[in-house]
């Protein structure tokens, strides 16, 4: 054990509401984290339905289109590295208000781009917003609701889902509504991010008042925990890892699984709405399950079996594709429920705000920089072996070593 983690005393949540006391603040604060949640995917998610009308526009030739892809790994690994200094300095939620505000700026001038290099740096800004937000939402969490981290996990990460299957679902509908024109539909989602803004701009002006006392908590802007090296801790690499290796695991499904029902002999529209269940399975999972993890002393069990179905999953599509096509996708869908998993657990294993902020930085941007190569590869295997069962023979492997990180991410231990 490093000598800055401990087991702590089981500390389960309250089996009440959201929230034990109305505390100043505490309304507004579940107001501004559900709009930043809606917010953290659609400008992922509405850019793939009209890449093909982009690519088209903007002359983007298809090896550009595969980095603009990949740009959101990128900014999330590189950019989230900074949130704990510039939290530090301007406090979490001043932070997610700057994010919020370059999100918005990003996303409502992107589809003027008048040309692939603007539209690219356009992107990246908004994807910055979104890279600072998604490392400080746990830190606002754990300051503000500290005795209902894995409740309030549940809360931002179902909206999360709903903001990524919204985008994903309305950017055509909306573009067609608009004028048949693919800016309107990509740039519609700009309306989202401008209600974010007002609301954490407000809870940054009130970050003095008080939240549910807990010690060493506090809503200023955190400072340095001392003597604490997050780099040093086996269960902050542990977190990295899982959370690296379920975000790979995810974008596989994201980027390939259709692909996968397709070239197993199912139709477009089949293969479109097996992937559809993988991705809403997430939407009412996510709540129960990070709430559930809040009250379990240890979350190692959980970890293991939803890495375990999406072992299953992928072993299943490597022995039978369309066998058991909706099973497959059942299980992958499930395994997909990692993430609000390893946010709750970052939450729980910080001892205390300054700590978490270190800790979900250092988690989430090394998982992002471990998940990039996991798709990349994937491709690269399905290319040059001519058939799936080399990459799914490597995703099985993966959630393996995934299992085993859950295992040791979820102990009962807190850093710090």
């Amino acid at each position: 054990m490093s000598n800055h983690e401990a087991v702590r005393p089981h500390c389960g949540e309250p089996s009440q509401g959201l929230a034990a006391s109305p505390l100043p603040g505490r309304g507004l604060a579940i107001v501004a984290l559900v709009l930043a949640a809606l917010n953290l995917r659609p400008a992922v998610t509405s850019l793939g339905p009209v890449l093909e009308e982009v690519r088209s526009a903007l002359g983007m030739s298809g090896t550009v289109a595969g980095l603009l892809t990949s740009l959101p790994e990128v900014c999330f690994a590189l950019v989230g590295f900074a949130a704990p200094r510039l939290a530090r300095r301007y406090g979490a939620d001043g932070v997610i208000a700057i994010g919020a505000v370059a999100l918005t700026l990003g996303q409502v001038v992107r589809p003027f781009a008048s040309g692939t290099a603007v539209f690219i740096v356009l992107s990246a800004v908004a994807l910055a917003g979104i890279a600072v937000t998604n490392v400080l939402l746990p830190v606002v969490v754990k300051q503000r609701f500290p005795d209902r981290v894995g409740a309030m996990t549940g809360v931002y990460s179902m909206a999360l889902n709903v903001g990524a299957c919204a985008a994903a679902a309305g950017t055509v509908p909306l573009a067609r509504a608009l004028g048949g024109r693919w800016e309107a539909g990509l740039g519609s989602w700009t309306v989202l991010a401008v209600l974010a803004v007002p609301a954490w701009f407000l809870l940054g002006r009130r970050r003095g008042e008080p939240a549910v006392p807990a010690p060493g908590l506090a809503l200023g802007a955190p400072e340095a925990a001392p003597g604490v090296r997050i780099s040093r801790s086996p269960t902050a690499w542990a977190l990295a890892v899982f959370f690296g290796l379920q975000a790979g695991g995810a974008y596989v499904i994201i980027g390939w699984l259709p692909q996968m029902f397709r070239d197993a002999g199912l139709s477009a529209e089949a293969a479109g709405l097996l992937f559809a269940v993988t991705s809403l399975l997430s939407v009412p999972l996510a709540y129960p399950l990070s709430a559930l993890a809040g009250r379990l002393r240890s979350q190692s069990g959980l970890a293991a079996g939803l890495a375990v179905c999406g072992l299953a999953g992928f072993a299943g599509l490597w022995a039978a594709p369309a066998g058991a096509a909706w099973l497959w996708a059942l299980l992958l869908g499930l395994s997909n429920t990692a993430f609000p998993l390893a946010l709750a657990m970052i939450g729980m294993r910080g001892h205390d705000g300054p700590t978490v902020t270190r800790l979900s930085a250092f988690a989430q941007s090394t998982g992002y920089l471990i998940s990039i190569p996991v798709p990349i590869l994937v491709g690269v295997l399905y290319q040059h072996s001519g058939g799936w069962r080399t990459p799914l023979a490597l995703m099985v492997v993966l959630m393996v070593l995934q299992l085993a990180a859950g295992l040791l991410a979820g102990r009962d231990r807190r850093i710090g």
